[in-house]
């Protein structure tokens, strides 16, 4: 089993000004996180606008990350779903090369805390990879609670928790009860150095690809306990962090990847592009951060 720790980036899919995918851009972007430092990739999650793409979209955007990739870092792919059994079959068509899965709780029909758990013990039991559980309220409509959590920690191959519920008490009973080996992995960015400093084992990023060069310098602080250093370079992307959620994500994330020329700012219906002021506000912010 593999240890997800310090810093993964959840990956946009970059699209070309018809829409299709634009694969030239989506391994610049898998290059950008390798030389920036980043510890592993996600591919597929929510900023990957998995909604949006077919099976087969999804099947190529995965290839051309592991080919890529060519090994170099751990890649974690995104399965997850509301129809448990539907989970179960695409795991089980996860590809060889993939290293983890990171499965969101089930969304629109609300299950309670017993159907969660016996959701992702279903799944567990249909695959061998290690699996990340990712808890965003937020998004889904309810919150997998600390006891849940803990209770599919003793699960053997379920190793971790993206947690993005901004509750802090919740996030931090999980990680004062876990066993050890089960790791507690931010969900929210802006939150990254205080949940490392509450014990956390890193975070799953849509910041840190933008500016894995900064992002990274801050994660692998916290995780030394140098949070002299880690809080200079929290508090130089908190502003840009702030702006990119402000009108929902990836729309922030895209703006700052063209500004650098890794990939155009295209999103697909029903997501549409930022606002022309909030645009240049992160164009101009990124400018700053570098250099």
């Amino acid at each position: 089993m593999k240890n997800f720790r310090g810093t993964g980036t959840a990956l946009v899919t970059p699209f070309n000004p018809d829409f299709t995918i634009d694969f030239d851009g989506l391994k610049k972007l898998v290059q950008l996180q390798i030389d920036g430092g980043i510890d592993f990739l996600v591919v597929q999650g929510t900023t990957g606008e998995s909604p949006v793409l077919s099976a087969d979209e999804k099947r190529k955007v995965l290839e051309t990350v592991l080919e890529a990739n060519n090994g170099k870092l751990p890649v974690v792919y995104g399965a997850g779903g509301n129809d448990t059994m539907k989970v179960i079959e695409a795991v089980k068509q996860i590809p060889q090369g993939v290293d983890g899965i990171l499965s969101v709780s089930p969304y629109y029909n609300k299950p309670i805390q017993e159907g969660i758990f016996q959701h992702y013990k279903a799944v567990a039991g249909n695959t061998d990879l290690p699996i990340i559980l990712y808890n965003v309220p937020g998004r889904t409509g309810s919150n997998v609670l600390a006891e849940t959590t803990l209770r599919l920690s003793e699960i053997k191959n379920i190793v971790a928790m993206k947690e993005a519920s901004g509750n802090m008490e919740q996030i931090m009973e999980i990680i004062r009860s876990k066993p050890e080996g089960f790791e507690v992995l931010s969900g929210d960015d802006a939150l990254t150095l205080p949940l490392i400093a509450a014990g956390a084992a890193g975070v799953i990023s849509v910041v840190g690809q933008a500016y894995p060069e900064k992002f990274t310098a801050m994660v692998n602080a916290a995780l030394r306990n140098d949070y002299e250093t880690a809080r200079k370079f929290h508090y130089e992307l908190l502003p840009v962090t702030k702006m990119f959620f402000a009108e929902g994500n990836p729309g922030g994330i895209k703006v700052a990847l063209e500004a650098r020329k890794i990939l155009k700012n295209i999103l697909r219906l029903p997501l549409v592009p930022v606002s022309e002021q909030l645009k240049n506000d992160i164009i101009a912010e990124t400018k700053k951060i570098t250099g």
